[in-house]
């Protein structure tokens, strides 16, 4: 049942800020009404955009007009504030590109954008749903109302009629990833203005392409950027914002707290601000004004800000917002009448803000993220936990290390089950391995107060593979088996009385595939889960929520359950829309460190921005030895270990936005390779630890697949410096993480 909010509002030097908080507890007068005429949205009311839609607000009287509900509001764009000739307003929401003239009459606006397919399926039965893939932004071009840019993940559209109709661009990389997209009108080399469309890629930089030509492609434009040490590419850019009189470019970058102008005559881009902080996020980014009269503003980490000539500052009477918002706005419309205090008299523009999710680091918006934050726990091979002698031992690892969470296999990577199952759906197709008895274990894990996370191997299961005859395997088109994948070998092959010849030999990966579009794969892990939060366990965490990668042959894989036009990166967001309405506990889900530092989910379909929405926990494998040997290897090199979890749980936690709670895995175990042979010894695992600490510090969990534990160390005070020279550390936590101890049901979306 959909809540009704009440939004009110708090006089606060002489501007406003706005509270959503439920109708309960707010003050009369002031219930939100449906669809009441919004008149004066040039003076002084206010629009602001949340999961439950868009609210116009009046100071004066505290009223305030629930206006579309149609779907989560992202962004608010005022034509006239870009085109002062033209009246209308565009939104960017999770329904697609909306207008409204009027504030009263809404119409989306979506037709040449691509549509995703999800696959629903509930007490048996299987429908279709087609909605518009999750937009990255929406940009205007400065003078034309009609002239809009937005971007999917895969690619950049343009619309020359208002967004009537959309063409794609494409993008500059053969991955995905978009971040951002903006028109401009740049001068060619006659000095005329040319339609130029500039992108952002997380990997590849800002790239630009003139669409009115034929032929033209994506050129590079990263000279100024700034790069993380030891990186070849710049670092993300988060937003691109063009002068309302067209004349300049800026930038910001989403990792780094850097501002740029781009200087278009010369190619590259002028950093205009640094500050001293090693991260921060710089998004949202708007522009008033131009020349050296040119004011930028954005959403940081925890504050509004504008820049001008005047330099940095917080704006204080929206930053109230943090300590005000329960369910914190996602955009707000600052009205010409109240933008003045910051703009100056005479202006007739408003100020959008955007990313505002940004302003409560803390607050993460799963329905059950209180109850896994801040675990800290080890991972333990099941068969080392099926004697008293084996659990004992870890259980003193836990206590000696004054840990609190304890992660167990209970579906390994061949498909086994190690515990002993009764659900009937479970029992028929699932196969029992060595294992623990439930309940006993429950019993003497929870007299030591320990969060107990089940692991679920989701579609890498050998098991349910050679289930009746391979009904749920990846199949292999090209030889109609099971598909596994292989590599190509030279060996040489030795037989008695026989000279030694070289042969290509197929070696096959100890990898075996369930099909990620069987909606009964889905039903069979889900209830396994079910099944398990019922006797005794407090969080699910699903691995291999992903595609085979691997093998020669991967192009002859094939998917028989593949329905309804369903992609890959649909698949695996169907399963997660699934299991969250059947999983009454935290969900949590692992992911490659590759894909938990940069945006792009390429390989794996694992694109955080998307699994994020569906889930409690994110935990991100950033195992320094599974990075290539330089990567943050800078001086002192001996630290590297922490600057990857200090900045990859930050980056992560960004990529989630305020929707899932970020716990890595820590890396507690020797790999041989050159790093390693050179560091790895206590402080290279206890430095992540510190990373961690001081960056996000959600929780983490050590993983050795041995169950080997003799490295680690209990955690130092939380007020002990870090021992280390890393100048980050010096520099002080990233997030002051507080605690959000409301209930689950508090929390639901």
């Amino acid at each position: 049942m959909r809540k009704t909010f009440l939004l009110a509002l708090f006089a606060f030097s002489g501007l406003t800020a706005f509270s959503v908080l439920p109708a309960q507890q707010q003050p009369a007068p002031g219930a939100v009404s449906a669809g009441q005429p919004v008149t004066d949205t040039g003076g002084t009311v206010f629009l602001a955009g949340n999961g439950s839609g868009l609210f116009s607000i009046r100071p004066g009287t505290l009223g305030v007009s629930l206006l579309w509900q149609g779907g989560a509001v992202h962004k608010i764009l005022r034509v006239q504030d870009f085109a002062p000739d033209a009246e209308g307003w565009y939104f960017l929401t999770d329904k697609g590109v909306l207008y409204s003239r009027d504030l009263q009459n809404f119409e989306l606006r979506n037709d040449g954008l691509p549509v995703r397919t999800v696959k629903t399926f509930r007490n048996g039965e299987i429908a279709f749903v087609s909605e518009i893939q999750e937009l990255a932004d929406l940009c205007p071009l400065p003078g034309n109302p009609d002239v809009l840019v937005t971007a999917t993940n895969k690619s950049v559209f343009l619309s020359e009629d208002g967004g009537r109709s959309w063409r794609s661009l494409g993008t500059s990389a053969i991955t995905d990833g978009v971040k951002t997209a903006a028109p401009a009108m740049l001068p060619d080399e006659t000095g005329r203005g040319k339609l130029t469309v500039l992108m952002s890629h997380p990997i590849y930089g800002i790239s630009y392409l003139h669409p009115h030509d034929a032929g033209s492609r994506w050129t590079d434009l990263n000279d100024g950027l700034e790069r993380m040490p030891t990186m070849e590419s710049p670092d993300e850019v988060a937003a691109i914002a063009v002068s309302p009189d067209g004349s300049q470019v800026y930038a910001s970058q989403s990792f780094l707290p850097a501002l740029y102008r781009l200087d278009w005559e010369g190619r590259r881009f002028v950093r205009i601000l640094r500050t001293e902080d090693f991260a921060d996020s710089f998004d949202g980014l708007s522009v008033r004004g131009s020349g050296e009269n040119a004011k930028l503003f954005f959403t940081a980490r925890e504050n509004l800000k504008m820049f001008s000539s005047t330099g940095l500052q917080n704006i204080p009477q929206w930053d109230s917002l943090s300590s005000l918002l329960r369910k914190p706005a996602s955009c707000l419309y600052v009205p010409p009448a109240e933008a003045a205090a910051l703009l100056g008299p005479g202006t007739n523009a408003g100020l959008s803000f955007s990313q505002m999710w940004l302003l409560h680091p803390e607050q993460v918006s799963s329905p059950y993220a209180a109850r896994a934050d801040g675990r800290k726990g080890i991972y333990i091979p099941v068969w080392q936990a099926t004697t008293e002698e084996g659990l004992d031992a870890h259980l003193k690892t836990i206590q000696d290390n004054s840990l609190n969470m304890l992660v167990i296999d209970m579906k390994d990577d061949y498909g086994f089950l190690r515990y002993d199952a009764q659900d009937p759906l479970v029992t028929e197709k699932g196969q029992t391995g060595r294992g623990i008895r439930l309940e006993e274990f429950v019993r003497k894990t929870d007299a030591l107060d320990l969060y107990l996370v089940a692991r679920i191997v989701v579609f890498k299961d050998r098991e349910l593979s050679e289930y009746a005859g391979g009904k749920y395997a990846v199949w292999d088109s090209r030889e109609n088996k099971p598909w596994r994948g292989y590599e190509l070998r030279e060996e040489t092959i030795e037989e008695e009385g026989k000279e030694p010849r070289t042969e290509t030999v197929r070696r096959y990966y100890d990898e075996y595939w369930v099909d990620p579009y069987s909606e009964e794969v889905w039903e069979y892990n889900v209830a396994i889960a079910k099944e398990l939060i019922a006797r005794g366990f407090d969080e699910i965490q699903f691995d291999y929520i992903r595609f085979p990668t691997d093998g020669r042959n991967l192009p002859d894989a094939s998917y028989r359950w593949q329905s309804g036009g369903l992609d890959k990166e649909s698949a695996l967001l169907s399963f997660l829309r699934y299991a969250r309405q059947e999983i009454k506990a935290p969900v949590s889900i692992d992911i490659y460190g590759a894909n938990g530092w940069y945006r792009t989910g390429a390989r794996t379909g694992q694109h955080i921005n998307l699994l994020a929405k569906y889930v409690d926990v994110i935990c991100p494998m950033f195992y320094p030895s599974h990075f290539e040997n330089g990567f943050l290897a800078q001086e002192p090199a001996v630290e590297r270990p922490y600057r990857i979890y200090y900045y990859g749980t930050f980056r992560n936690t960004i990529l989630a936005k305020n929707q899932a709670l970020v716990r890595p895995w820590a890396q507690a175990f020797y790999l041989n390779v050159a790093y390693d042979r050179t560091y790895y010894n206590e402080n290279y695992v206890q430095q992540q630890i510190f990373g961690v600490r001081d960056s996000c510090n959600r929780g983490y969990t050590y993983w050795n697949n041995s169950g080997r534990y003799t490295d680690l160390r209990p955690d130092p005070p939380d007020t002990a410096p870090y021992p280390g020279t890393s100048p980050e550390a010096a520099a002080g936590r990233i997030f002051r993480v507080r605690r959000n101890n409301a209930p689950a049901e508090a929390l639901q979306k």
